[in-house]
């Protein structure tokens, strides 16, 4: 492996688990800002604070936070984008470069494609441009790949989300990120279907904390490599507390009634 990029990996993969945690705060682009991204150095402090291996976010957000008051944390810079405004709200176009990102200082980098949608061809033509430009520099790719299309009747179907795995795996991402699949045997079968780590996406916000956290533990017990969740953290009421209970069952294995216990101490 390039040096760079082993080094870059160290930055947002925890060197003793393989495992991590993200937290992508990138929704401004695709939906304002909503709770919990207005004030992002006291957002990002909360999350370094809590532990958390790596933020992502479009380069605009980088002077305004990544380097929070608690410390420094892992960066990916994410390449696409595209607006709920819009009447394609699931094709993502690049609005970053490779290099761009690494002036920025960034550790990673990532995409987001949505196969099975009518554009899905020039999101594949986007991410293997990209793959090949990281490849060169050699910073880690993380891979959002989502079944979204008129073909797909359930984005969480297990063949659909192995698909997605394979798909960021194929075109050259280290990481994948795919929705969780509701069950861990499923979910088994689509981390072994991608030879990199396979992290999962939060979507909209879980009924209960207790919810999130047991998907979380069922993802890692499957083989999962983490999570990468926006919303389900900086919306929670203590971000900095959930992250600490999530790092507890990412990286050291621990129960959800532990972590609960933790995060309600």
């Amino acid at each position: 492996m390039h040096i760079g990029k082993s080094i870059r990996r160290e930055r947002i993969l925890n060197r003793d688990t393989g495992r991590t945690i993200i937290v992508p705060l990138d929704h401004g682009v695709s939906v304002g800002p909503i709770a919990g991204l207005t004030d992002m150095r006291e957002t990002v402090t909360r999350i370094v604070d809590g532990g958390a291996n790596a933020v992502l976010m479009h380069k605009g957000l980088v002077p305004c936070g990544h380097r929070s008051r608690g410390g420094d944390i892992g960066l990916i810079i994410h390449l696409s984008a595209s607006t709920n405004l819009s009447p394609f709200p699931g094709v993502k176009t690049l609005v970053c470069t490779v290099e761009e990102a690494i002036q920025l200082g960034a550790d990673a980098i990532s995409l987001h494609l949505n196969i099975g949608d009518e554009h899905e061809r020039e999101m594949l033509a986007d991410m293997g441009l990209a793959t090949k430009q990281a490849a060169h520099w050699g910073i880690p790719v993380l891979a959002m790949v989502y079944g979204r299309g008129p073909k797909i009747k359930s984005e969480f179907d297990p063949d659909v989300v192995a698909h997605c795995a394979r798909v960021g795996m194929e075109l050259g991402a280290d990481i994948v990120k795919v929705p969780y699949t509701g069950d861990p045997d499923s979910f088994a079968r689509v981390v072994e279907a991608a030879c990199v780590p396979v992290v999962i996406a939060g979507g909209p916000k879980t009924p209960t904390t207790r919810d999130f956290l047991t998907m979380v533990h069922d993802s890692v017990q499957a083989g999962g490599s983490g999570l990468s969740v926006g919303r389900n953290i900086f919306q929670h009421k203590d971000p900095t507390r959930l992250l600490r209970a999530l790092g507890k069952i990412v990286h050291d294995r621990w129960d959800v009634d532990a972590a609960m216990a933790e995060l309600e101490e």
